[in-house]
């Protein structure tokens, strides 16, 4: 169809809001003209010899094929792209649109319509093509590529993590992770989001990287397990990401929608539930969470909205500001108030809705673009949980630590999440080997502390895997037993990990 009538038929979910729309219900079959259609595939029908046709949604023109490729790429890619204003959403012709408002597109219409295809077409593939690095495609045989990944949802992995800078952002991940350091800031890193993260792929002396969502797609019982996936269908409902503050700044004041409401206005049918994992802070690091017994919920509004106009804001006034140490685990059930302070290193565990955080003051500050940060207030007021106050928040959600198990070198704890979360974590210390059993669920770690450790099969079946500090890794839920324990340079000295999974 031309640009101007999709954009009449996707309005409903791409919406004016400036950040939000609605989880679209359409496929790609909707994009086209039914009379042009016809037409072009009587063109094919009639034509001779070899015929390449070639686009999104190239599979419905054609209608039969000989041979299908398939051409894919990660979505941390697709937006380093639309920044660099080198490609439109589908069907438009918009790539001078701002970055925002091409990504909200994307996410709420653009990859839900492809992945609807995507997943019709993986059993059809003849072949993959890698289109990652510009002018440097690669290309393996659909079968192989079906192979690795059936072998993938059989051992522990990694995905590619990606790293992005923000105007809270922080100095840790430079060092830690050995990144750029001319780079002004890191504030974030997706270690564990299948839908934006990508998997490395080897086929003799090429290497691949196609999304890890393709995973998710494809091997959905064995990566997530049996109840797993009949909860949440083909999607990866745990979530790891880091948040950098160290010598930055305050993350934005924020809460995050309420199951009902997200389901309603944004057809999500799960929310962001999350928790805090303080991997390293410095001495004045704290979290807000929670709001003081005494504030008044229409005042609150009142001087947040004044705020947009006047700039001053006394957030200390009315949300509780609590001090944290490292391997404190803070719990922050959706409806809750709260952001990390500056200079703490976050390991973020939570359910995966990863857009949907209404911004209720953001300190006063422009965003990277040198353009004032979107709040949402209209929203966020009406997910709060004004109960969440000082005295449920000590008694609920800091530090519930409950030692559960001990042996030969090892501990284990529980350290969350909330009753209402979905999302159960354990953490064991270990100075010897530890037994695992993902007991056919989904099991993702992050190696906490201890500069390396190692993933073994007790029956030898998946190579063994090492990992380093702060790496996380994901464990499918086809494993069954694993075992961990100290490695290389860790070899005596403890170690530590935490685990999330699904309750």
């Amino acid at each position: 169809m031309s640009a101007a009538k999709i954009d009449e038929f996707t309005y409903p979910d791409v919406t004016d809001d400036r950040i939000f729309g609605y989880m679209t219900r359409l496929t790609i079959e909707q994009f086209f003209d039914q009379k042009k259609l016809a037409a072009m595939q009587n063109r094919l029908q009639a034509s001779e010899g070899v015929v390449v046709v070639y686009g999104t949604g190239a599979s419905v023109v054609a209608g039969t094929w000989d041979l299908l490729v398939y051409a894919d790429m990660a979505r941390w890619e697709i937006q380093r792209r639309m920044r660099r204003h080198e490609i439109a959403n589908l069907g438009a012709n918009n790539h001078d649109l701002e970055f925002p408002q091409q990504y909200k597109r994307a996410y709420f219409v653009d990859w839900r319509v492809a992945d609807r295809l995507k997943r019709k077409l993986m059993e059809r593939w003849d072949f993959v093509l890698d289109t990652n690095t510009p002018s440097q495609p690669k290309m393996a045989t659909g079968a192989a590529v079906r192979a690795a990944l059936r072998q993938t949802a059989e051992r522990p992995f990694r995905v590619v993590p990606f790293f992005d800078p923000g105007p809270w952002g922080g100095q840790w991940m430079k060092e830690v992770c050995d990144l750029d350091r001319s780079a002004v800031n890191y504030a974030w890193c997706f270690d564990c989001v299948p839908e934006e993260n990508s998997l490395l792929l080897d086929f003799g002396e090429m290497t691949m990287e196609l999304p890890a969502i393709d995973l998710v797609f494809y091997q959905p019982k064995n990566l997530l397990g049996e109840n797993v996936y009949s909860r949440f269908g083909a999607e990866f409902p745990i979530r790891f990401d880091f948040l950098d503050t160290m010598d930055g700044g305050n993350l934005s004041l924020q809460v995050h929608p309420l199951t009902e409401y997200i389901r309603e206005h944004f057809g999500m049918f799960y929310t962001q539930d999350e928790s805090y994992y303080m991997l390293d802070v410095k001495e004045d690091a704290c979290v807000y969470l929670g709001l003081y017994e005494s504030v008044e919920p229409d005042a609150l509004i009142t001087e947040l909205e004044a705020a947009q106009q006047t700039g001053i804001f006394d957030a200390d006034k009315h949300v509780a500001k609590w001090a944290v140490k490292k391997h404190d685990h803070v719990l922050i059930p959706a409806g809750t108030v709260h952001c990390s302070g500056k200079n703490s290193m976050v390991l973020e565990i939570s359910a995966t809705p990863y857009i949907f955080t209404f911004k209720l003051w953001d300190w006063g500050r422009l965003g990277m673009d040198g353009l004032p940060r979107p709040i949402n207030i209209a929203h966020g007021k009406q997910n709060i949980e004004w109960s969440r106050t000082t005295e449920w928040v000590a008694k609920n959600l800091l530090n519930r630590v409950d030692k559960i198990a001990e042996g030969d070198g090892w501990q284990e704890e529980r350290t969350g999440l909330h009753e209402t979360e979905f999302i159960e974590t354990r953490r064991h210390w270990f100075t010897k080997t530890v037994h695992h059993d993902t007991g056919g669920n989904l099991n993702v770690l992050n190696l906490v502390e201890g500069r390396e450790a190692i993933v073994e099969s007790p029956t030898g079946a998946f190579e063994p895997f090492v990992v380093h500090y702060a790496e996380t890794f994901i464990v499918p839920a086809s494993v069954g037993e694993y075992t961990i324990r100290p490695f290389g340079e860790s070899e005596g000295w403890e170690c530590g990990t935490l685990k999330a999974f699904v309750r």
